[in-house]
């Protein structure tokens, strides 16, 4: 096995060009383990720890890019208040030291399902910045980057360089459920976003079927309902009844499989479980916000 250290993105490009199997390692943390109990062995690793700028970010005035390599801790301390979904979603992330070394590009390069990353993206409308020597640079949807079970729509000589993701607008929420508390797989998860300045909701669901999906159903009937009972500007308390068909239809967006981890059917329930109570913070987050705005004018 051959272990290239590019010093440059331009460098980086340049390898992945020459040898397109190359597998790129950051934080390793999905990589070393494969390679530890030998289920993939590739001819180079593409070490991308020297390259700086994919571990910066930028906070502009209406989204923020994330460097591949920024890891889950930087994103807990310093991006907080632009990325919710996301910080939520690194604090579940293993432990202390692999938060220090995993980011979103590993994550997104991996692209399993259990991924803990992929539902506050997805929930986020995010958009994955790749590149190639060869093309250039070009914009994936989030919505259009999971093509399968641990695919993704990365074509063989392009690298992920960064992530887009909008700062959020109004609350978000992100859910996991575990066989214990810290350094765990998730048997399913969920990130929820509602967007006010829109007036829709956008979810994502991980764990829960051979890719990270959204439940779309579920998002208009909740955009629907909240329109429909003027709850966007009368900042009254959801109804329980829609608080639960829109657990029901989360629920239904589903695919799971049975595992050591979990069973289809509990999946499906878990994931009820937590659209119904992240709908609930959310919306109580947001009718705080509104009393608080509302009071000081």
């Amino acid at each position: 096995m051959d272990f290239l250290r590019p010093a440059s993105w331009e460098e980086a490009l340049a390898a992945k060009a020459e040898h397109p199997a190359a597998v790129p390692i950051a934080g390793g943390t999905d990589v070393m383990v494969e390679i530890n109990f030998d289920h993939r062995r590739p001819e180079h690793l593409l070490d991308l720890n020297r390259v700086a700028d994919l571990h910066e970010w930028e906070v502009g005035e209406d989204s923020v890019r994330l460097g591949a390599c920024v890891p889950y801790a930087g994103i807990m301390r310093h991006l907080r208040a632009e990325l919710p979904g996301l910080a939520l979603a690194s604090h579940t992330v293993a432990s202390p030291q692999i938060r220090n070394r995993g980011g979103v590009g590993g994550n997104l390069g991996t692209a399993s399902p259990a991924g803990d990353a992929h539902p506050a993206l997805l929930a986020a409308g995010a958009e994955v910045e790749v590149e190639s020597a060869a093309r250039g640079t070009r914009l994936i949807p989030i919505d259009a980057f999971y093509t399968g079970v641990k695919r993704n729509a990365l074509r063989p000589d392009e690298l992920i360089r960064a992530v887009h993701v909008e700062k959020a607008d109004g609350p978000q929420q992100y859910s996991k459920v575990g066989t214990r508390n810290a350094m765990v797989i998730a048997v399913c998860a969920f990130g929820l976003a509602l967007h006010p300045a829109t007036r829709t909701v956008r979810t994502g669901i991980g764990s829960a079927a051979p890719t990270p999906v959204r439940a779309g159903t579920a998002e208009e009937f909740l955009a629907a309902a909240l329109e429909e009972g003027g709850f966007w500007d009368n900042g009254k308390a959801i109804t329980p009844s829609v608080a639960q068909r829109f657990a029901d239809l989360c629920a239904a967006a589903c695919n799971p499989i049975d595992d050591v981890r979990g069973t289809a059917g509990y999946r499906r329930h878990a994931v009820g479980v937590m659209a119904r109570r992240t709908l609930t913070w959310a919306w109580e987050s947001y009718r705080g916000t509104r009393r608080t705005t509302e009071g000081a004018a």
